[in-house]
């Protein structure tokens, strides 16, 4: 973990995707960033500077994430166990039209942008899952998709887990 924090912090933006995908970390690694819960996935912050930071999503069996940007930023993930289905969306003047579905599992690495759209996760697993996600620059705030409203809503993001500090 130490290693790719390194790799990232000394290393430009337009390299993240070589570094992310390149990087081979034991799932054990993993283990002291992970925290569990029926309720919702969870969001552990390993590392977080000016540049970048780097989530640890933990999924329990069929949790999901609202339809969502990423206030602006790039975004890699990378499954690190079990496998995730994204789904991506269009905003259109009639409503959100779906574009396509692609499955990912353990070691695939997705990105995401918000010119290319919306998109949601799924961990369809049928048991736990854990996802690594890269976020050029921090993001504090997204756009999440309301269904009851059929809208978006600005939402602030937290972590359940973790600290600035690795």
């Amino acid at each position: 973990m130490h290693e790719l924090t390194a790799a990232l912090t000394e290393n430009q933006q337009n390299t993240y995707h070589q570094i992310i995908r390149s990087v081979a970390i034991p799932e054990a690694a993993f283990e002291d960033f992970c925290s569990w819960s029926e309720d919702c996935y969870t969001r552990n912050c390993i590392f977080e500077n000016e540049k970048f930071e780097l989530i640890l999503l933990c999924w329990e069996k069929d949790q999901i994430t609202p339809i969502h940007d990423h206030g602006g930023e790039e975004c890699w993930v990378k499954v690190i166990n079990g496998t995730l289905k994204e789904t991506l969306y269009k905003q259109e003047s009639s409503g959100l039209t779906q574009l396509n579905a692609n499955t990912s599992e353990k070691g695939t690495i997705s990105y995401m942008i918000d010119f290319m759209g919306y998109h949601k996760l799924e961990n369809i697993s049928g048991h736990r899952a854990m996802s690594l996600h890269l976020y050029a620059k921090p993001i504090k705030k997204c756009n999440v998709f309301d269904d009851s409203k059929k809208t978006f809503s600005e939402k602030t993001l937290s972590f359940d887990t973790g600290s600035s500090a690795y």
